[in-house]
């Protein structure tokens, strides 16, 4: 992921994984958390959703098609789904901090609370698409209860939604510094560009140094993510 785009964000075309369908019938990736991330769909092909969750709105289904733009804040539960096909532009803050160590997957409190279990469910991407999709099944059997509770009990619904947030956030505590370096490498340091730059216009000094490079297309190599198959804008070199 650059962190030389605009703003410091980061970019990510996601082909929302399609076939086959989840053991709950759904053609979808996995349901996920970023703990500092801000993050937001734009549909380029396809029709699909996002789902939503946290803990002040609950649950909401925002449906995607070519055009629309869905942006949700961090500490946000998401799982995207596709019903025909969906393509979307991923666009994530702190530098593409969303794809570089700020996400959890929701497996369920029995995967929470067995770090090796855990670890060894998020890694099974590893063996390629074969282990992308079990992945995502797994995450889907886990999300099928979380729905349940959101239909049968929804202050056991808060609950644990309220637990998975926590476990995620505690977990990230320990990253600390190495999240901010990424952090400090985009976003940061495109604001304090700007303002040197407006620094720069107030003193008459000429015509301001934007150090951006020029992007033109997305990366040709593509990896199993957890909503789908992404492309990242990682290097803006000899674009």
């Amino acid at each position: 992921m650059t962190s030389t785009l605009l703003g410091g964000i980061g970019l990510t075309y996601l082909t929302v994984y399609h076939d086959p369908a989840g053991p709950d019938g759904v053609h979808g990736g996995c349901a996920h958390i970023h703990a500092i991330t801000p993050e937001a769909y734009f549909g380029v092909a396809g029709e699909g959703a996002i789902e939503l969750h946290d803990p002040e709105h609950g649950f909401r289904r925002k449906e995607i098609r070519k055009g629309t733009f869905v942006q949700f804040p961090p500490g946000t539960l998401h799982r995207s789904i596709s019903t025909s096909g969906l393509e979307v532009v991923a666009v994530m803050g702190n530098g593409g901090l969303a794809e570089r160590g700020d996400a959890r997957i929701y497996f369920g409190r029995a995967a929470d609370e067995d770090p090796a279990e855990y670890d060894r469910l998020r890694d099974l991407v590893k063996s390629g698409r074969e282990g992308a999709i079990a992945r995502r099944n797994a995450s889907a059997i886990a999300y099928g209860d979380l729905m349940r509770l959101w239909h049968e009990d929804r202050p056991a619904y808060t609950a644990e939604l309220e637990r998975f947030i926590d476990v995620h956030r505690r977990n990230l505590a320990g990253k600390a510094d190495r999240l901010r370096a990424v952090v400090e490498e985009g976003p940061v340091k495109v604001a304090d560009q700007a303002l040197r730059n407006l620094a720069g216009l107030a003193a008459a000094r000429g015509l301001p140094d934007f150090d951006i490079g020029t992007a033109e297309t997305f990366d040709r190599d593509e990896m199993f993510g957890m909503c789908g198959m992404l492309r990242q804008v990682s290097d803006l070199d000899g674009l």
